[in-house]
């Protein structure tokens, strides 16, 4: 009496191990991501107890020594000269006139200097944003001393 062993094929599929790669590779772009940094200009921004959901695609640096840098989507920074600022900027917010403008200035940066920025985008009608640093929550009370 020989006995016939059955070779059938199995028609199924084992998803474990495609899991375990999907999750390796979603762990891995999720930790790389966190090494993106979004401007190649060092600037020291001040801190800020709100951050704004609107992250502009333009940007415009202020350095320490006040000169105006300007970057356009993830192009490189380019050095403008302040009075060129303004037609640039509004020759690009013509061309893209739903994007914002976040402006990043050093925080040693006289306060003046950030005031002109921000002045030249309500004197040509541009949506601005000023770009801080996470900081920790403040009062939004001034403290004035104790007389």
């Amino acid at each position: 009496m020989a006995l016939k062993r059955s070779q059938e094929m199995i028609s199924g599929f084992s998803m474990a191990s495609m899991t375990d790669v999907i999750f390796l590779l979603l762990v891995f772009f999720m930790v790389t991501s966190t090494y993106v940094f979004p401007t190649a200009l060092e600037v020291n921004l001040p801190e800020g107890t709100e951050q704004t959901p609107e992250k502009p695609s333009t940007r415009v640096f202020v350095d320490a020594q006040g000169a105006y840098y300007v970057s356009f989507d993830d192009q490189e920074l380019a050095p403008v000269p302040a009075d060129s600022l303004a037609p640039v900027l509004t020759a690009w917010a013509v061309e893209h006139p739903d994007d914002g403008i976040a402006v990043y200035a050093d925080v040693d940066v006289a306060y003046g200097k950030v005031v002109e920025v921000l002045n030249l985008g309500a004197a040509n009608s541009l949506k601005m944003v000023l770009a801080t640093r996470p900081g920790a929550t403040q009062s939004p009370a001034i403290n004035s001393p104790q007389q």
